[in-house]
């Protein structure tokens, strides 16, 4: 088992990667005390089972640098493997400014080819590897070292299945020509925003039971010195108050330290210090702002007028065109989906894209008239009206 420790072992693996087609990637990091996913350890695979074409690469070693890795992500010659690479990328993304291309995503690429909504690694290893993985190391700390022989096989194991796996897939949906399919699910993923939180867009992000301007002016400030504290100082966005906190002080508005010593649930390093500043300085903010700035609820789904006669046919719909494409239910349209549809919305993700092709069209024909529902047997099919 080789571990990469030198930017110049690096540097010769990743020129070696740029004579084969694909590289199978995956990460393990810590995130549990900090704000940024500390980077612990990357596994690399390529093609074949040559010595040498499975390696494990140690960021922790002082003086190694990931450039070379960078310009592989970069390098279009060679495909970018990952299952599930969300949060792999945006380690990519945050600590080298990188995002791999091209990329092929195997959950992505494994529910357009029928295995269900969000499918698991080790669901695919047993599948379509036809193995079994080793899971007694999965919850361990990968910054400790040095690592156990169970670990670096554990970790290795998680790119070396790959292999088979996008192997596998890439054929699948060549055969099938979903290639467009897999394309527009991995948009999100290639897009630099999707990893960059706005502290003024913060507030989004937390669940509130209120509509009021008021209440949620505080939130929004609230939120937005949190998310600024937390990434300065790079710790949990919890380690500076909790959401239900953030709910108790929007609503209390303190607007001084004695004020501060009467919450019941904010942490008690929050209630001095530069934690307990920033939350008077947010909620002081928060009471300046004029009715026009004040943050709105979008309520907007509570106002629709939902045919449910019609949303129930709409599942019927739904239901058949999943089967008939071996595509889960979810992928294709949620229940909400269906109701804003049913509502008369047509901005709604599955009336756009490969989704229209399966479903939207004859969702909106539905929706018109121009088609109803019949069963024959044990199929429900699409009959012109």
């Amino acid at each position: 088992m080789i571990t990469l420790t030198t930017t110049e072992d690096l540097a010769a693996f990743c020129e070696k990667a740029k004579n084969h087609p694909y590289v199978t990637i995956d990460t393990e990091f810590l995130r549990e005390r900090t704000y940024y996913s500390k980077l612990c350890l990357v596994q690399l695979a390529l093609p074949g089972d040559e010595e040498g074409n499975a390696v494990l690469l140690d960021p922790l070693v002082a003086g190694l640098s990931l450039e070379p890795l960078y310009k592989l992500m970069q390098d279009e010659s060679v495909v970018k493997v990952f299952h599930a690479a969300r949060q792999d990328l945006e380690i990519f993304f945050i600590e080298g400014g990188v995002i791999p291309k091209p990329l092929f995503d195997t959950q992505v690429a494994a529910m357009v080819c029928g295995f269900g909504e969000q499918v698991g690694y080790e669901t695919l290893v047993r599948k379509i590897a036809r193995e079994d993985l080793d899971k007694t190391s999965r919850f361990t700390d990968w910054s400790r070292r040095p690592l156990t022989t169970a670990q670096e096989t554990y970790a290795l194991a998680d790119v070396t299945h790959l292999r088979v796996i996008y192997e596998f897939l890439a054929k699948e949906i060549e055969k099938s020509g979903r290639q467009s399919w897999v394309e527009e699910e991995l948009l999100v993923l290639t897009t630099p925003g999707t990893y960059v939180v706005e502290p003024e867009n913060a507030w989004k992000r937390v669940k509130t039971r209120t509509s009021s301007g008021k209440f949620l002016a505080a939130v929004r400030e609230l939120a937005r010195f949190r998310e600024e504290y937390a990434r300065d100082r790079n710790v949990p966005r919890n380690r500076v108050y909790k959401d239900d906190a953030m709910m108790e002080l929007a609503s209390s508005k303190p607007k001084n330290a004695q004020d501060l010593s009467r919450s019941r649930l904010l942490l008690r390093e929050a209630r001095k210090g530069d934690i307990a500043d920033g939350i008077i300085a947010a909620i002081e903010a928060a009471a300046n702002y004029k009715p026009e700035d004040m943050p709105k609820a979008d309520n907007s789904r509570d106002k629709l007028q939902v045919n449910p006669a019609l949303a129930d046919m709409l599942r019927v719909l739904l239901k058949a065109k999943s089967e008939n494409a071996g595509v889960a239910q979810k992928m294709i349209a949620t229940a909400s989906d269906l109701d804003l549809i049913a509502a008369g919305k047509r901005d709604v993700a599955a009336l756009s894209g490969w989704r229209s092709e399966v479903f939207g069209r004859d969702a909106l024909r539905l929706c018109n008239g121009e088609i109803g529902l019949a069963v024959k047997g044990q199929r429900v099919e699409v009959i012109k009206v």
